[in-house]
């Protein structure tokens, strides 16, 4: 049988329900699964809060370093091809060693490079400080997922991963409230140095959870994969190599357009509309907050109707709503538009932790998870130039609105993601 097989009954069912996931061995997460959301939460939040600066800062640090719109863009990408080199190391070492001590290094080496970002004085020094930020942001959604996953009772395993995502938003919304203030007051430079707060926190949280244990024990019944046999067993066999292409296209996708859309979201209100950025920032809180709400209700119904189905539903509201956004010039409908584009185009991030969790086994899932998601977020990292290129020649507005076309690919990438709600973790 294959891997995907052993996991459930027949390739299009849901695998069988696993009533002891949870610590507690029912379907009530237990104390350490909420503490193990937490800190997952925690640790994502401040992904959110430092990509999302820098879509702040962008146009400061473009005044200051005398960078064009093609360099400023690629901060972006640069912080996310580091994310990619993390998300491999850093995976790899959390199924090796451990989910939380991971976690908590990971978290570490990204603070300590986005506080060194507010030291550079060339684009080519910042250009390395935030490579070497996203490596550490790269080990932070795939560790972090699995620990939920491998927490939370399996009946609720899409909503905890939901809650999971959820802080990403809660640290971008942050970052769109105070960026206006630090900037008036400090420069972009200011910003930075916020961001290597969460080294402290990384530490104390460290110290008060433990390793999940159905890691634990798994880990003591097999051996350690080398890195090599690691990879391998995302593309083990016509199923999982599948699987992997097209969860692969779905990470592609949704970075694609979160980062199309929010590294430019403030430039876009600012150009075409005038809005100050302080305006700005108040329209992008409310876009983050119907993303916010966008991960809740993917989880509720991820868990409720399926993986498949809930990806759907929102795979098509994303495509309707970015190209209706596109469309729109009242304040006011832009404000709602906001709202809802960011509820479908990012409700997504919700369901990819218990998707990715339901296909892998423990020995390689930190692995998966980083992996795909981290290269998905590479190709999304190339948004912001593209985006930026588009808006040279067609205006802003073409080019957000072109980003619509995008989801047809991850509609279709559903096709080969088989149905896994509630399976059993191998």
């Amino acid at each position: 049988m294959t891997q995907l097989d052993e996991m459930a009954a027949s390739p299009g069912a849901a695998g069988p329900v696993d009533s002891a996931q949870g610590a507690d061995g029912g379907d009530k997460p237990s104390r350490y699964a909420k503490k193990a959301v937490f800190a997952s939460s925690l640790g994502y939040a401040m992904d959110g809060f430092d990509l999302l600066i820098l879509s702040f800062a962008l146009a400061a640090i473009s005044a200051d370093l005398g960078l064009d719109k093609a360099q400023g863009g690629s901060l972006a990408t640069i912080t996310l091809i580091g994310a990619v080199v993390g998300g491999l190391g850093f995976g790899m070492l959390a199924d090796r060693i451990g989910r939380v001590k991971v976690l908590t290094y990971s978290v570490i080496f990204f603070a300590v490079f986005t506080g060194l970002s507010a030291l550079a004085t060339s684009y080519g020094e910042l250009s390395a400080f935030r490579f070497l930020a996203g490596v550490g942001i790269g080990g932070e959604f795939g560790i972090g997922m699995t620990l939920a996953a491998e927490a939370w009772p399996s009946k609720k395993r899409a909503r905890a991963t939901s809650l999971v995502a959820l802080g990403f938003q809660a640290g971008v919304l942050a970052a769109a409230l105070i960026s206006a203030p630090v900037l008036g007051a400090w420069g972009w430079q200011g910003l930075f140095l916020i961001g290597a707060v969460p080294a402290v926190v990384a530490i104390a949280l460290r110290s008060r959870l433990h390793e999940p244990e159905h890691f634990t024990r798994t880990r003591s019944e097999g051996p350690r994969l080398s890195t090599l046999a690691s990879l391998r067993l995302l593309v083990k066999d016509g199923p999982t190599a599948r699987a992997s292409f097209g969860v692969l296209v779905l990470t592609s996708v949704q970075n694609f357009g979160y980062y199309g859309i929010m590294t430019w979201l403030p430039t876009y209100l600012s150009e075409r509309f005038g809005y100050s950025l302080t305006k700005s920032s108040g329209w992008t809180a409310v876009t983050v907050v119907g993303m916010a709400l966008g991960i809740l209700l993917f989880g509720e119904l991820a868990d409720r109707l399926g993986r498949r189905r809930t990806f759907w539903f929102f795979q098509v509201g994303a495509a309707v709503s970015v190209l209706a956004y596109s469309q729109l010039v009242s304040p006011w409908a832009l404000l709602v538009g906001g709202a809802v584009m960011g509820l479908f185009a990012n409700g997504m991030t919700g369901g990819y932790g218990a998707l990715m969790a339901e296909l892998y086994p423990t020995q390689v899932r930190a692995t998966a998870q980083n992996t795909l998601f981290n290269i998905g977020r590479a190709v999304g990292g190339f948004a912001p130039v593209v985006v930026a290129l588009c808006a040279d020649r067609w205006g802003f507005a073409v080019a957000i609105g072109l980003l619509s076309a995008i989801y047809v690919a991850d509609i279709l990438a559903m096709f080969v993601i088989p149905e896994r709600k509630g399976a059993r973790l191998a």
